[in-house]
């Protein structure tokens, strides 16, 4: 993964921060890629809001108010409720909105990567696709933690393929369309009063700002998928695409299938 350093597009919101974890060319390569600061402490002084580091053996995106804290990163273990066993039963709203004879799916706005571990778990062939550098690089952190996992190892299996790039344009220049793809893009929050989103996903758009070209993605993605496209959206939005052929409720959200055959 390259980062053009040209284009400067996190100078005076992020900083790799190496707090004595781990060999700090590894800190320095990454503070490379990103074209960013590398500090070996953090001052209060410096303009970032953001930091990325190494705790616990993983990497963490980190925002200033909770420096002390623990952060965020790409947590590879089943959410709760979700199954622990591997295939994990084909059921629920998502893989229904995925549909039966769906084997390949794509994640084209995969950010913190639940929704795309989910599908991994359940056994479909996943593909990963992630335009924020930032969020890639804690995706292959998260990504390679869990080809270490036992049961991975046991079974063989490759975690889900990331591409890291505008998704419309790789979208595009895919060679193998999946079956089905899948978006979640970031909407615009519901007014101004609406309760705290979830922390990862304030901190997302803190430093990522909303989607803003979710439409043209939504046009893309039905071109190239083969079966079909689903759209994880708030329960409050208009469908993304129009109309869709199914709509499946779950809480606080839906997810909009449209159809290709």
């Amino acid at each position: 993964m390259k980062v053009d350093s040209t284009r400067p597009l996190f100078v005076g919101k992020l900083a790799v921060l190496y707090e004595g974890v781990g060999e700090i060319e590894t800190a320095r390569q990454l503070a490379d890629r990103l074209a960013v600061p590398l500090y070996r402490s953090h001052s209060p002084d410096s303009p970032e809001e953001f930091f990325l580091s190494w705790r616990d053996g993983t990497l963490k995106l980190i925002d200033r108010e909770l420096l002390k804290q623990g952060g965020l990163f790409v947590d590879i273990h089943p959410r709760p409720g979700e199954q622990r066993s591997f295939p994990a039963p084909k059921q629920g709203s998502l893989a229904q909105a995925l549909g039966r004879k769906t084997k390949t799916v794509i994640d084209a706005t995969t950010g913190w990567a639940q929704d795309s571990l989910h599908i991994f778990r359940m056994g479909y062939d996943v593909r990963c696709i992630e335009r924020s550098p930032v969020m890639s690089e804690l995706l292959l952190d998260g990504f390679n933690r869990l080809s270490q996992q036992d049961w991975v190892r046991r079974r063989n299996l490759e975690p889900p393929q990331l591409l890291t790039g505008n998704a419309i344009d790789l979208l595009l220049s895919l060679d193998n369309a999946p079956d089905c793809i899948y978006l979640d893009p970031m909407f615009p929050e519901k007014r101004k009063k609406s309760a705290l989103a979830k922390k990862s996903m304030m901190v997302l758009r803190g430093l990522l700002g909303d989607d803003e070209d979710k439409e043209q993605l939504f046009e893309v993605a039905f071109k190239t998928a083969k079966k079909r496209l689903v759209v994880k959206s708030p329960d409050y939005a208009a469908p993304l695409g129009g109309k869709p052929n199914e709509s499946i409720q779950g809480k606080l959200l839906r997810y909009d299938v449209y159809f290709k055959e």
